[in-house]
């Protein structure tokens, strides 16, 4: 019998989030629908610090500020400092400030409640697939980041984009607080941060972008699982499509051939940097970006999986 979990489900981040949590496994773990409703608070202040679409929000305000050198929370100090090392372990490919390049690809408002434009329509109207690149400039590496002291400090004009690792971040920040219970499960829309003392074992779907297609199933008990994917953000712009994953290289959006990635790592911020990163650098080399396995999604629908994922359906077969 499954050990019973309480939950908690409420829509943030543009996006469906579920927490769940068994039973206190330490002495000084809350009652686990009291943990859950705090951790449901937390979120929210965390989004209206971090959402660049909410009217003042914290980070808002930092990428309008003239001053080199701004006061942060902590919060938002830690998150910025996730974004830069997003950048620095991908080798530039997830850049956190792409932000200019996502408006002028239609992105400056949000789209939560808009349809997205048709997956295989936009396919075909795509430009050739290639590789997206690193954007010599490197303006993430001029930002410096002082959690302590809690400061961020960029050159004049450079400005910040949350959409990196904000769901992983937060799914990740959330776990320290129930990290205290049997069995958790944070899931911010499709970013997963897994754990607890007893190790719990849990099937993870990751639905297919392309209608009719089965599911993967994956099993995990700990540590992150994120997905990254076009589908359900792409609009149509000028005459063609466009969508949120950026090449930084050419400030436009990135065909590389790749649909969908979900990756498998220690944490659900590691996990999302390393989805982005596949999907960005396209097939050819996408699978050596995915350390602890995961899934590549093909734009002709063909699917591959990789690391301890494809070894252990080879040992199942």
């Amino acid at each position: 019998m499954r050990p019973r979990e309480s939950e908690r489900s409420f829509d943030l981040f543009g996006s469906r989030v579920r927490l769940l949590a068994g039973v206190p496994a330490t002495g000084d773990a809350l009652e686990p629908n009291l943990a859950l409703a705090l951790g449901e608070g937390a979120l929210r202040v965390l989004h209206r610090r971090l959402s660049r679409f909410e009217p003042g929000s914290e980070l808002s305000r930092l990428n309008a500020d003239p001053r080199e050198t701004v006061p942060v929370s902590a919060s938002l100090a830690g998150f910025a400092a996730a974004a830069i090392e997003s950048a620095r372990r991908s080798g530039g490919l997830v850049d956190p400030t792409i932000l200019d390049d996502l408006e002028s690809a239609g992105y400056a408002f949000s789209r939560v409640g808009r349809a997205p434009a048709d997956l295989t329509a936009a396919l075909a109207a795509a430009p050739p697939r290639a590789p997206a690149a690193a954007d010599e400039r490197r303006r993430w590496a001029g930002i410096h980041v002082d959690v302590a002291a809690g400061t961020v400090r960029r050159p004049p004009g450079v400005r910040i984009d949350g959409g990196g690792v904000a769901k992983g971040y937060a799914a990740d920040l959330l776990a320290r607080r129930l990290s205290g219970f049997s069995s958790f499960c944070v899931d911010c829309g499709g970013d997963l941060r897994l754990g607890g003392a007893d190790g719990l074992p849990r099937e993870v779907t990751v639905p297919s972008p392309f209608a009719g297609a089965e599911p993967i199933r994956l099993t995990a008990s700990r540590g992150g699982i994120a997905t990254s994917g076009i589908a359900r953000g792409i609009w149509r712009h000028g005459d063609g499509f466009a969508h949120h994953l950026i090449d930084p290289s050419r400030g436009t959006p990135a065909w590389t051939g790749l649909v969908q990635v979900t990756a498998i790592a220690p944490t659900a911020t590691e996990a999302e940097i390393r989805a982005k990163a596949a999907l960005l650098s396209g097939p050819e080399r996408a699978r050596g970006m995915l350390a602890d396995g995961g899934v590549l999604i093909n734009d002709d629908g063909d699917f591959e999986l990789v690391g301890a994922i494809a070894r252990s359906e080879a040992a199942a077969a």
